[in-house]
């Protein structure tokens, strides 16, 4: 009998479940990546939308007036001016764009709350489909006010707050199904890796809305818009919510009892990995109560962790790619390629924190080690960026890292360790509503974030990086209490 090929003895390797997981893992975090990609355009557009056009900038009045004689057969002179798109071409156009990135976020933020909630009733598959198509039409709808040139703030605010609502039934829905499929065991490697789907997205985002910014900036909406969409329908026809739909194994590791979190006063332990999803967990008990979420051993102080850990990367997220046009005096375009290394950065930070998280057994004390590096690292960027270009790639990546690792664990391993916590019982409904408390709680503060930086902005950029430095000493802060536990139990267990 021949010897078997070797990519089919890999195959074979592998059992059924195991490629179930990777498949589930695959297309989760395909899904959610389209979600962040449509959400990194009007980070890019925003140097697009406003032109910096006062007297002493010659070149850059030049530069646009061959702009617009190249796109003259195409659009009226008269949909624009020489300062941008009305109405972002006054004065207070940083008050405006900030208006348009809060409209987002604070809609985000509120839908969050209601998400969680309403997702736990609904089946994934078709919660996650209908979210995808529609925010993929809101996403395309900010793009055609280029088409048909519409110069109205309202629009384009509505626009922002309708995709920030719809956009809300992605994150309980993605985090419930990945929770289902994988156990605790090494939950913060693998959510770490799954994880840089936000930075993969937001490359991605970044790359498609630069490639149209300079000659057609609503196409850098439209397409993004048109790939959620598109995904939505891949959601439908393959997302399988439950190991279980298709009788696969629901304990796929199976590991030693981890101490990642810490229950009470005392040291003992609050997660097994020997909880099984039943039916009856599955089917027969009734959602979590919203109050009954919050009583969870660490739900709160995790959340306000979050509240300012995503301040500062949702900062970042709107603001980075003009901060780099005016400090480097790059073109739009360019400084949208550029601001992608920070989401590299994102991705190593992501990894980086889950590894060590597993390997310490300390999700708290990874977050807090985390923080208390970016805090010195976001004043060594606001000081380096300006030397030149090279400087700036590298303290992009290590912000990149920083920033986003806390972030990152946070709302994967520890929203997933909480929303199966002992006290539920096998209750894995309660997941949606644990995450979807912790990621909108978040999600106000990645609303202030972007609206903040707007309104300081006009007084110098350090004043930013200063706001920034003190909301990672403020999340660094409600992790005190858990860090301490944390290292106390450690002590007593080296006893």
């Amino acid at each position: 009998m021949a010897q078997l090929p070797p990519g089919i003895r890999f195959i074979t390797s592998f059992s059924r479940d195991q490629w179930y997981r990777a498949f589930i893992f695959s297309l989760t975090f395909l899904l959610y990546a389209s979600f962040h990609l449509s959400r990194k355009p009007i980070s890019i557009v925003k140097g697009e939308l406003h032109k910096h056009c006062a007297a002493s900038h010659e070149v850059e009045l030049n530069s646009y007036k061959e702009y617009a004689a190249q796109i003259q057969p195409v659009k009226k002179l008269s949909n624009v001016s020489q300062c941008g798109w009305e109405p972002f071409d006054k004065n207070n156009y940083k008050q405006l764009l900030g208006a348009l990135d809060y409209s987002f976020l604070c809609a985000y933020a509120v839908g969050m709350y209601l998400s969680g909630i309403i997702g736990e009733r609904l089946p994934i598959r078709y919660y996650l489909t209908v979210g995808m198509l529609a925010s993929g039409l809101f996403t395309a709808m900010f793009g055609l006010g280029y088409f048909y040139n519409i110069h109205n703030l309202w629009f384009y605010i509505m626009a922002q707050i309708a995709n920030g609502l719809v956009q809300t039934t992605g994150w309980p829905s993605v985090v419930t199904c990945i929770g289902n499929w994988f156990g605790k065991g090494r939950r913060g490697l693998i959510m770490g890796i799954w994880n840089s789907h936000t930075s993969v997205g937001n490359i991605l985002g970044s790359l498609i809305a630069a490639y149209w910014v300079s000659t057609c900036w609503g196409l850098s909406f439209v397409m993004p818009g048109v790939i959620v969409a598109v995904m939505g329908i891949v959601c439908f026809l393959f997302l399988i919510e439950h190991p279980k739909d298709i009788s696969c194994s629901c304990t796929p590791y199976n590991v030693k009892m981890q101490h990642l979190l810490i229950d009470g006063e005392n040291c003992s332990v609050s997660l097994s990995t020997g909880t099984v999803v039943t039916e009856e967990g599955r089917h027969g008990r009734s959602a979590i109560s919203f109050l009954g979420a919050l009583r969870i051993p660490g739900v709160i102080e995790f959340s306000l962790c979050l509240l300012f850990a995503k301040l500062v990367s949702y900062t970042f997220l709107f603001w980075l790619p003009l901060y780099i046009t005016n400090v480097e005096h790059l073109d739009a375009k360019r400084a949208g390629d550029l601001s992608t290394l920070f989401d590299v950065g994102g991705i190593f930070g992501g990894i980086l924190a889950g590894l060590i998280s597993d390997r310490l057994e300390k999700r708290a004390s990874t977050c807090g080690m985390m923080l208390l590096l970016a805090a010195p690292t976001l004043y060594m960027f606001s000081a380096v960026s300006k030397m030149g270009l090279e400087a700036t790639v590298v303290m992009l990546l290590i912000s990149g890292a920083l920033v986003n690792g806390p972030y990152a664990l946070i709302t994967t391993a520890v929203s997933a360790d909480l929303g199966t916590h002992k006290s539920l019982k096998g209750n894995a409904r309660a997941l949606s509503t644990v995450t979807a408390i912790i990621d909108g709680t978040g999600s106000v503060g990645a609303a202030l974030g972007p609206l903040l930086a707007g309104l300081i902005s006009p007084s110098g950029w350090n004043n930013v990086f200063y706001m920034l430095m003190m909301a990672d000493a403020c999340a660094l802060l409600f992790l005190l209490r858990l860090i301490q536990k944390e290292l106390r139990c450690n002590a007593h267990r080296t006893l």
